[in-house]
């Protein structure tokens, strides 16, 4: 079954081009447009994309607004954020509102399909010195009592209270949030990649989340990891 993908920009000819772009690819369906960032949430309700394609600057309401309120109710569902600027503020706050990665309006057919498969498997599409940077300002936030996701049984382990995490999964999300690629944590714990990314992919569903970038986050929300310590 294809992924579903869901585009929202104000632009028709951007929102076009992008769907044809897409259409020729057999793994990937565009479900639906939004023309702003209401329409977007509208949308992701109605159709439950795995993937938001999601421009920044709309009417109404903007895509940091859109991502968060998709990701409050959808946590699951992607979100890769297309922006005509990679300007470090605004995509540090479209991290913490949610999304998995920016990509730039300017990319080629290649690039996005790219993208789009990357982070539909739960990959970083974002330059890793600006996590870090959220990571370190969230450690250094108060943190109210975060939610854990929901527990069932056969997910129960040895992890901290309330979030079903293994010694091994904590220690593999140890070393994702210091920045280190799936490759390199294989080499430092003497794994296979194929072991790191099965873990990996048990992190992201047991925090209730869509990627790797948003799992790092989501430790540190809850006090699973301190960045500055994990290094």
């Amino acid at each position: 079954m294809p992924s579903r993908v869901l585009i929202a920009d104000d632009h028709a000819l951007l929102r076009m081009g992008i769907r044809t772009m897409l259409a020729s690819e057999s793994d990937i369906e565009v479900v639906g447009e939004a023309r702003d960032g209401q329409e977007a949430v509208a949308l992701c309700r109605e159709l439950r994309p795995e993937l938001v394609l999601m421009d920044l600057s709309m009417p109404h309401m903007d895509g940091l607004q859109a991502t968060q309120v998709i990701k409050e109710e959808f946590p699951k569902t992607g979100v890769l954020v297309l922006t005509a600027h990679a300007d470090q503020d605004l995509l540090l706050d479209a991290i913490r509102a949610g999304a998995a990665g920016y990509l730039l309006k300017g990319a080629g057919p290649d690039d996005l399909l790219g993208a789009v498969r990357a982070t539909l498997a739960g990959e970083s599409l974002v330059d890793q010195e600006l996590v870090m940077r959220l990571l370190r300002q969230l450690a250094e936030e108060p943190r109210p009592p975060a939610e854990p996701p929901p527990e069932s049984p056969a997910e129960r382990s040895e992890g901290p209270p309330g979030v079903p995490l293994t010694p091994r999964e904590l220690e593999v999300l140890r070393h994702l949030v210091t920045g280190k690629t799936n490759r390199q944590i294989a080499k430092e714990l003497h794994l296979s990649l194929s072991t790191i990314k099965r873990n990996l992919e048990r992190i992201i569903s047991k925090l209730g989340v869509s990627d790797r970038t948003q799992a790092a986050v989501r430790s540190v929300e809850l006090g699973l990891v301190d960045p500055e310590r994990a290094k």
